[in-house]
């Protein structure tokens, strides 16, 4: 029986979080994922940063990017302190100050964008200069800019319980979000490439992110991808933790979450994301979640 070496971790209850951490052991991550947003801004330590597939070498101040069901992990490699700040933001809470003008959204979409292919060859700007997007940021004087003042000063304030305290963190982390994403548009930030990404397994995930709602199998995707059978999928399994079979599984059960929390009804969703059976699409859905899908809105 397939064992999924991946799990849903942290349970989000507010708008967003943020904690400060040091692991001063070589410790070891498993693979996994979460129901909202992440941003991990990296201090210091020997750490690769695997996400859906793609594999990023860290160093101080990087920014790290992860949607809401990437899968990912943190590589240690040796028994250097590995210091970061975590934030934790609620895949709907900023939707609340979208509009025309603004979307402090655009940093995950265009993290996200990489897992295209299309995407991932890169875009142009509007000067027509060759933009590549990914998980990862690098400013630079990222340890003197404003964004980072305002991420320490956010760090502060949880510690503090002074007069309209929860809202001057709203206010902090909106602040945040907005620094962050003028940084984008202006072009201060480098996307870090993953240099030490398989590139086949890379575009491979692409392609079945992008073709969850289709048939995909081992033989279709060694024939497309000019790969033996096995040496695909020992390769797959090396480089992100999963079988083939039960990541491909485990992204059709997330989107068909999201699908149905946006509103979605349960039957279009299972079918919208590639199940061919509903009562097949439910059991696996219930063993996932520990719910129903039509209870899944209840879902934490």
């Amino acid at each position: 029986m397939e064992n999924n070496a991946y799990e849903k971790t942290g349970y989000l209850q507010n708008d967003f979080r943020i904690f400060h951490l040091c692991d001063t052991k070589q410790m070891e991550f498993s693979y996994h994922y979460h129901d909202f947003d992440k941003i991990v801004l990296f201090l210091s330590g020997d750490v690769t940063y695997s996400i859906e597939g793609r594999k990023y070498e860290l160093k101080p101040y990087d920014i790290i990017l992860v949607n809401a069901g990437e899968i990912h992990r943190p590589v240690i490699h040796s028994c250097l302190p590995y210091e970061r700040i975590i934030i934790y933001i609620s895949s709907g809470f900023m939707q609340d100050y979208k509009d025309k003008s603004n979307d402090l959204t655009r940093c995950f979409r265009e993290a996200k964008a990489t897992h295209g292919s299309e995407a991932f060859q890169g875009s142009e700007d509007f000067h027509g200069k060759k933009v590549f997007h990914g998980n990862v940021l690098r400013i630079e004087n990222m340890e003197k800019s404003s964004l980072f003042s305002v991420c320490r000063e956010l760090e502060r304030s949880f510690s503090g319980n002074e007069y309209a305290n929860e809202l001057y963190q709203k206010v902090l982390f909106l602040e945040f979000m907005i620094w962050l994403n003028r940084a984008l548009i202006n072009n201060h930030v480098n996307y870090l490439e993953n240099e030490v990404s398989n590139e086949k397994i890379a575009a491979i995930v692409d392609y079945i992110n992008s073709h969850l709602r289709e048939e995909v199998t081992v033989d279709d995707l060694a024939e497309r991808f000019f790969i033996s059978r096995s040496y695909l999928m020992h390769l797959f399994k090396a480089e992100t933790g999963y079988s083939i079979g039960s990541y491909i599984s485990e992204k059709r059960l997330l989107s068909a979450k999201t699908q149905i929390q946006n509103g979605m009804s349960v039957t279009e969703a299972c079918y919208a994301c590639g199940f061919r059976d509903y009562s097949t699409f439910s059991r696996a859905f219930k063993k996932k979640f520990g719910t129903t899908p039509k209870h899944s809105g209840n879902i934490i």
